[in-house]
């Protein structure tokens, strides 16, 4: 195998729909990797969503706006939700609702501001999440267990670099624009 060249598994892979099915010999081993990527995180993701549908009777973007909560007990403005999230004002405004008519969040009248509102998670809105969060932990637990550990710390030392690289030049890019 040449230097730099994805590995593929030698087990055969069941077909699929996803990006990697547009991949040719001839692509860029980048490429390979890009669409590699995406369709692991493509198959987490829709299965995250289908257990959190499943046995709690919610979405991913809700769990995602309480996750955001709970690591901030003194609540967030929506402003920052959003951006957290990265999504629209509107897509906050819309799951905030829901959670508040359930009794899951609440909005609370900002004591640095008293023009503005945080959003806090309720007791209830925190015990459901402590038990979803359990559970999405045992799922991705499940989900990475067919890798070995050492497996488990080079992909992540190596995503980390990647990140790091995406980020610089994405900053580069942002102070030179061509």
């Amino acid at each position: 195998m040449a230097t730099g060249a994805i590995r593929r598994s030698k087990a055969p892979e069941p077909p699929s729909s996803d990006g990697e099915t547009r991949v040719r010999e001839d692509h860029h081993d980048s490429l390979r990797l890009w669409l590699r990527l995406l369709s692991c995180s493509t198959l987490i993701e829709n299965h995250i969503r289908q257990r959190l549908q499943g046995e709690f009777a919610t979405t991913l973007p809700r769990f995602d706006l309480m996750a955001q909560l709970e690591r901030c007990p003194e609540g967030l403005k929506m402003g920052e939700l959003s951006k957290r999230l990265m999504v629209t004002g509107g897509n906050v405004t819309g799951i905030t609702d829901l959670l508040e008519k359930e009794g899951l969040v609440a909005r609370v009248i900002d004591s640095r501001d008293r023009r503005a509102f945080r959003v806090k998670l309720t007791p209830s809105g925190q015990r459901l999440f402590k038990k979803m969060a359990a559970e999405h932990e045992r799922w991705i637990v499940d989900l990475l267990d067919g890798l070995p550990s050492r497996g488990k710390q080079q992909l992540a030392e190596l995503l980390h670099d990647l990140k790091n690289h995406v980020s610089q030049l994405t900053r580069l890019r942002a102070e030179n624009p061509v």
